[in-house]
């Protein structure tokens, strides 16, 4: 049975979502959960809800990481951290995967330093997965866990992108692309040029530069950037959405249409917020460290929470850090 800590303290809203979420993994997935945390607030929360049955307990962690805190300090001074605490059981194959919606910098940190990353692995990446036009769904990395990359590291995103999208979507040939301000091979500055050709020589289907129109064409499927440019481009997806919900909503609530069109638009309306919802994806991995670690909203609700327990799960069964070692080391040898 595959297990996952979940960081029961790290949400906005912890432990309620996580335990809640917890409980849906473990009734419909089928997994063991581990609800790192203060032991009188989870259990509080598991009193509500009928967890006979199934495999869930507790791990006590005196101590708790918040959204203000500094990173670095607070891998520092909070050994005994919910996140510090899950990490240590993944660490100690006691879990095979680390589920968090606390403060991201800090959940990056603790996995860094105590799980460590893959040996072929100089920087780790973050993987954000999101609804494309075709109905597919596109993943673009590194979203934020570096701020400066260099071509190899860029090389790297590549190929830990594509192993994670053949084993969480189930394509065996994913297109990958390089994101820049022009799909001619000229366009790009000196590090996008540079990872161009080198992507060209690895072993994938590399469709070569895209622009950020691509990001939700559908015609490709990982798209690799530096940390930098992925935050930015992420956060002003995420504020695009909200924004278009907010005229939407606005829209179906003032216009003069029949009773019926109104049905139908507000129908349309919510199968349009589910298939972008975030909370549909769970959350991001964190890809290259050793062990499963993926990274939710710190706003993650109880769906996004057993979502991320889901992706975890799925990353531990297919062995993806094994496949990474084994892809990587390929790519180095042709290089």
């Amino acid at each position: 049975m595959i297990t996952i800590a979940v960081d029961a303290m790290g949400g906005d809203n912890a432990p309620r979502p996580e335990v809640e979420g917890s409980v849906l993994a473990a009734r419909e997935l089928g997994v063991r959960v581990m609800l790192v945390g203060q032991p009188h607030a989870i259990r509080t929360e598991l009193a509500k809800h009928d967890r006979s049955g199934l495999k869930i307990e507790i791990v006590p962690a005196s101590e708790v990481i918040t959204m203000n805190d500094h990173p670095a300090q607070a891998f520092r001074r909070k050994k005994d951290s919910s996140v510090h605490v899950a990490a240590r059981l993944v660490r100690e194959v006691k879990a095979d995967g680390l589920v968090s919606a606390g403060n991201t910098g800090a959940v990056m940190t603790v996995a860094r330093f105590l799980l460590g990353t893959l040996e072929s692995v100089d920087r780790v990446a973050l993987a954000a997965p999101f609804p494309n036009a075709k109905g597919g769904v596109s993943v673009l990395l590194d979203v934020g866990a570096n701020v400066d990359s260099k071509p190899e590291h860029l090389v790297q995103f590549a190929v830990m992108g594509e192993m994670y999208y053949r084993a969480t979507f189930g394509n065996r040939k994913p297109r990958v692309g390089l994101l820049s301000i022009g799909a001619e091979e000229s366009k790009g500055n000196e590090l996008t040029r540079e990872v161009n050709e080198r992507l060209k020589n690895a072993h994938m289907q590399y469709v070569g530069n895209v622009e950020g129109g691509d990001l939700f064409s559908g015609d490709v499927d990982v798209i690799v950037c530096d940390g930098f440019v992925g935050n930015i481009a992420l956060k002003i997806c995420e504020g695009l959405a909200m924004g278009i919900f907010g005229l939407l909503k606005k829209s179906l609530k003032s216009s003069l249409v029949s009773q019926l069109g109104a049905l139908l638009s507000q129908g349309a309306f919510k199968g349009l917020k589910k298939t972008i919802d975030y909370t549909e994806y769970g959350g991001a991995p964190l890809l290259g460290v050793r062990g499963v670690c993926v990274i939710g909203h710190g706003r993650s609700n109880a769906n996004a929470i057993k979502n991320a327990i889901r992706v975890a799960a799925g990353l531990a069964k297919a062995h993806m850090n094994e496949k990474i070692e084994q892809e990587l080391s390929l790519v180095t040898e042709r290089a």
